[in-house]
């Protein structure tokens, strides 16, 4: 049903329809005109560009650890200042050696000690068996000559013959002792020659981990770029609290064997991750130009392109921060050695470019029951009029449908007007910024 508010009493009768919620419908409403601002619909090109602030960050890194050494703390010597550049290989961090020095040291003389051991070993396991296999040759000879001198029993005396006996057994057993006698010696001179050559070894192993260890105490980098130093957590003693700041490490700082002293940052491959409201997010796609302000280099702008954007929605967690918001990545197009982790940025998303767009002021469009609405001047009065928006851009609405070009359209509700002089209520569209063209 279409009404016209007339001057006079049909005021109250236009307040008690507002009251109740719009329940009336209405789509025309008389107002002089001067009470109304307004502005006409205008057609052109337009190329949608949507704003949003990001974060800076590395790709790429490689973080710098102390040296897992036992013994305690090491103590820093050369250390590469944060923003420093380095290459794969170039030492990082360097720690005190003295340490690995002095066990490598004692690790030399416990290895020539063994070796000499060694020696001494195997000169007395030789000289042992020399022994023994002359010792053993007598003690065979003596088990033989006895046994002649049984065989001569029968020619001699009972008591001789008795005695011969005797030596034989006796023989006998001097060789059967000599025997396990040199069994003996033989294990025993392998027992320790083995000995000997363990210590050795552990001198050896011993010499190789305290190489190593020096070594170690260069800690080099990975891979190319800038070196960022980490918070020296020794230095707080332990104590932590909110918003505490730690120091940097520096020279002459004491690190534990995993400590994270430094980290290396490829500076050539950063991106900046930020989020978008559900709203923008039909705007974006992959590959989509973006222009970046970082705000530590003011009046420079890089470019870059859209990397991914998340296909599901994440919700802040507080209830103050209830807007459902996709996450979004940007890959720069260029190396620059000033970036670094951690830079705010200010991005611009390079939406399409629409030719002859008809767009009006976004403060014009208001809603109604789910609908998106506009009034149009109609001689003396105001009529509501159905629209279609495809998009909000730089405090303007891009219609699809709804008005043609030169249209005049109230910039404020004109119903309103019966309550208040000057109230607004435009309906707010995205965080969208475009440039006509």
């Amino acid at each position: 049903m279409k009404w016209k508010l007339q001057h006079g009493l049909l005021c109250v009768v236009l307040t008690g329809c507002v009251v109740a919620a719009g329940g009336c419908n209405a789509q025309k409403v008389s107002v002089s005109d001067g009470d109304i601002p307004s502005a006409k619909a205008e057609q052109g090109d337009v190329e949608l560009r949507f704003p949003t602030t990001g974060v800076l960050n590395a790709t790429k890194s490689r973080i710098v650890v102390a040296p897992p050494v036992a013994g305690g703390t090491l103590r820093i010597i050369q250390l590469s200042p944060s923003g420093s550049a380095v290459k794969a290989g170039d030492v990082v961090v360097a720690f005190d050696p003295a340490q690995q020095e002095y066990n490598l040291a004692q690790s030399r003389s416990d290895l020539e000690e063994a070796e000499q051991e060694i020696v001494k070993a195997q000169a007395d396991a030789s000289v042992q068996t020399a022994e023994d296999k002359t010792a053993m040759i007598k003690a065979k000879y003596a088990v033989r000559r006895a046994e002649l001198d049984v065989s001569k029993n029968e020619l001699l005396s009972e008591i001789d013959a008795k005695k011969n006996d005797l030596a034989l057994e006796e023989a006998k057993r001097a060789l059967a002792q000599l025997q396990q006698d040199v069994q003996s010696h033989t294990s025993s001179n392998q027992a320790g020659l083995a000995l000997s050559e363990e210590k050795r070894n552990k001198a050896q192993l011993a010499m190789r981990q305290a190489e190593q260890n020096i070594q170690n105490m260069k800690v080099k980098a990975a891979i190319s770029g800038m070196v960022v130093v980490r918070g020296n957590e020794s230095a707080a003693g332990g104590m932590f609290y909110g918003g505490m700041t730690l120091p940097d490490y520096q020279v002459g700082d004491q690190a534990n064997p995993g400590n994270t002293v430094a980290e290396v940052i490829d500076t050539g491959k950063m991106e900046i991750m930020t989020k978008v409201s559900e709203k923008d997010r039909p705007y974006l796609k992959k590959d989509q130009p973006v222009e970046v302000e970082m705000d530590a280099l003011p009046g420079e702008k890089v470019k870059g392109r859209v990397a991914s954007v998340a296909g599901a929605t994440g919700q802040g967690f507080f209830m103050d921060n209830l807007q459902r918001t996709f996450d979004v990545t940007v890959q720069l197009d260029r190396e620059d050695a000033r970036l670094r982790p951690g830079f705010s940025a200010r991005l611009t998303f390079l939406g399409e470019r629409i030719h002859g767009a008809l767009t009006i002021p976004m403060e014009a469009v208001f809603e109604h029951a789910g609908k998106n609405s506009v009034y149009i001047k109609q001689g003396s009065s105001w009529e509501s009029q159905d629209v279609k928006v495809r998009a909000y851009s730089e405090g303007r609405a891009v219609l699809e449908s709804g008005l043609t070009a030169g249209t005049q359209v109230a910039l404020v509700n004109p119903e309103d007007r019966g309550v208040g002089k000057g109230k607004a209520g435009g309906a707010a569209g995205p965080s969208v910024q475009a440039s006509a063209k």
